[in-house]
């Protein structure tokens, strides 16, 4: 199965995200992750939508997304083509017996402590996904209390020209 990112620029109106949801709904087609947000122009929103699927499912989901009434531009990329990152909060328990662990494993997968108190430390992490999945996984031997991450945001790599 091939991954591709669909950057649609749509309508910044209510109902223009369940008509979008709605499209992959009817049609069976996988959002493996979501993010929306405004743009520099408040009437524009821009979402960032990865699905996965056969080369026909992904050129289709690009033409229904296209029929769309709110959808302004639809741009397509593959992963390799942009710069992906994603934004994780992480709280777990720690102790004094493995505190420094925490914080070293931090250090070196460039996330930050934000928040702690005596036995409880949010961490926040943005990087690739696949480098946050990679520090969620050393993160497993401690007790995690709660987990919230953005999904991938992505743009188009900048071109050489």
């Amino acid at each position: 199965m091939k991954k591709r990112i669909y950057s649609v620029l749509v309508n910044n109106q209510a109902g223009v995200l369940c008509k979008v949801a709605g499209l992959f709904w009817r049609r069976c087609f996988n959002i493996d992750s979501l993010a929306v947000g405004e743009t520099d122009n408040p009437e524009i929103s821009n979402m960032i939508i990865v699905s996965s699927g056969d080369e026909r499912t992904l050129e289709q989901i690009e033409k229904q997304l296209n029929k769309k009434l709110d959808v302004i531009k639809v741009r397509t990329f593959k992963e390799q083509d942009a710069v992906s990152r994603e934004l994780m909060l992480l709280k777990v328990h720690y102790n004094r017996n493995n505190r420094k662990d925490i914080i070293e494993n931090c250090q070196l997968m460039g996330a930050q402590v934000i928040d702690m108190n005596e036995s409880l430390m949010t961490i926040q992490m943005c990087d690739t996904p696949e480098r946050v999945q990679i520090f969620l996984n050393t993160m497993r031997t401690i007790r995690i209390v709660e987990i919230t991450r953005t999904g991938m945001l992505s743009m188009a790599k900048c071109s050489e020209g």
